[in-house]
């Protein structure tokens, strides 16, 4: 109990990802604000601490051989999967939601209104989602390969230090976070109402699916990635900036 007091959100998810589902349970957001203790995230969500670090101990419990252990993993390995899995999800998830989108507000927009803002709020993501990933692909992305590689030179990048991207990074996981919780909060957590068709269930569960991948992609990269690839530029260049 000692250790995962002493620990935050996000460290216990990126030690093991099992414990994810319990903070989700508890609409704990581990990937944006996994900078938190367990004493701050109960105070703030008015739960029981005892009843949730069982539920961690549970879980942490658990064989884990099925889930890869993301925090071993070399920094280029861990960029690799990152493009491959997350950002290539998005980028063809995206069309497809906007056709579900675009047909449902058009057929139930006028007696679910709050199908237009969930609308407003999904094409403002799928667009700054496209910007953020390229510059990942192109910035940052590039200059951890090149310090994991030893291809870099021993001066610093033109952004100066990784901290910066990475700074801004953070602050768009923290808006994309934002524009699901309205999402989450406009669809009842993604609940179809009574009268909705096959079309409309499937674009919900859909909506859902795409925020659970951003929670795991935004974990791995402001848990995991981030931390660890600023550690490898103080040693690469020598300097702790």
């Amino acid at each position: 109990m000692n250790d995962t007091m002493e620990k935050t959100v996000g460290q216990l998810v990126a030690e093991n990802y099992r414990t994810a589902q319990v903070f989700k349970n508890h609409k704990i957001d581990f990937c944006c604000k996994g900078n938190r203790t367990l004493e701050e995230v109960v105070e703030k969500n008015g739960l029981n601490l005892e009843s949730l670090i069982q539920e961690l101990d549970a879980v942490q419990n658990q064989n884990q051989n099925d889930q890869p252990d993301f925090k071993t993993w070399p920094l280029d390995l861990l960029v690799d999967y990152i493009e491959k899995k997350h950002h290539r999800y998005v980028e063809q998830q995206i069309p497809i939601l906007k056709q579900y989108l675009t047909k449902l507000c058009k057929v139930h927009g006028e007696r679910h209104p709050e199908l237009l803002d969930i609308f407003e709020h999904f094409n403002a993501s799928a667009g700054d989602l496209a910007m953020h990933m390229k510059k990942e692909e192109l910035v940052l992305f590039p200059w951890v390969r090149k310090m994991v590689g030893g291809t870099e030179s021993k001066t610093t990048p033109h952004f100066g230090t990784i901290k910066n991207p990475i700074q801004m990074m953070m602050q768009e996981h923290d808006n994309e976070g934002e524009r699901f919780r309205k999402i989450a909060e406009l669809s009842n957590d993604y609940t179809p109402p009574a009268d909705a068709c096959n079309t409309y269930r499937v674009a919900f569960s859909l909506l859902q699916e795409f925020e659970e991948d951003l929670h795991e992609h935004i974990h791995l990269e402001n848990n995991i990635l981030f931390p660890k690839a600023e550690i490898l530029e103080s040693k690469v260049l020598g300097n702790s900036f």
